[in-house]
């Protein structure tokens, strides 16, 4: 390994494959290679072995595939699936439900329109969740709501619609969750983090992708 290689992998900045630009690794992707020479997401960059990194951009991990670029980075021949940017899109969707579930648990999450009202009257509302196949009438309810509360500040607030119902019940427990609420926490904190990177991959428009 190069001395350049060696300081993108374990400094504070990693080298995207496609574009050669660079970023710190919460703005990146990391992929590992399985012992069969596969290219494989490692969306909690947690996977043993070197990594190749590209920005979190859907199309970008769309060409590095079409591209074969991969093997560049491995420095060894390395197959990507043709369908990499959509699993990479699957395994950040997941790992954002998986961490809600988390939230659910810690007791810092309310669902329903009435309880989600409560909380933003009572100024404990860091995030809103808003079904994605819900009705906008009541989404925009809502924010007016969080505004009267928060006046230009709640623009700030993350409002996250990257969800159906059908996934946020799985996620919550419950049933015909349309709405819900994020109250302050580190749970919420973490969840939000994966939310955003779900939502800044996505932001190419380039996965046409309908919620479930």
């Amino acid at each position: 390994m190069r001395k350049g290689e060696e300081k993108d992998e374990h400094g504070s900045e990693r080298t995207c494959v496609v574009s050669g630009e660079k970023g710190p690794p919460e703005a990146m992707l990391r992929f590992a290679l399985s012992g069969a020479g596969e290219v494989v997401p490692d969306v909690r960059r947690k996977l043993p072995g070197r990594g190749v990194w590209t920005r979190l951009d859907f199309d970008a991990v769309r060409q590095a595939a079409a591209k074969q670029v991969f093997s560049r980075g491995f420095r060894v021949k390395a197959n990507a699936a043709r369908d990499l940017a959509e699993e990479v899109d699957r395994l950040l969707e997941r790992d954002a439900l998986q961490f809600l579930s988390i939230v659910n648990k810690a007791g810092q999450v309310v669902a329903g329109a009435a309880k989600v009202e409560a909380a933003i009257a009572a100024g404990a509302v860091v995030g809103l969740i808003h079904a994605a196949d819900g009705a906008p009438d009541g989404a925009s309810k809502l924010q007016r709501l969080l505004r009267g509360r928060l006046g230009e500040a709640a623009d700030a607030t993350p409002r996250i619609n990257l969800f159906s119902s059908r996934q946020l019940d799985l996620a919550l427990g419950r049933t015909n969750v349309i709405h819900a609420a994020l109250n302050v926490g580190e749970a919420s904190a973490a969840f939000l983090a994966k939310a955003e990177r779900l939502a800044r991959y996505r932001a190419s428009g380039a996965t046409d992708k309908s919620p479930e």
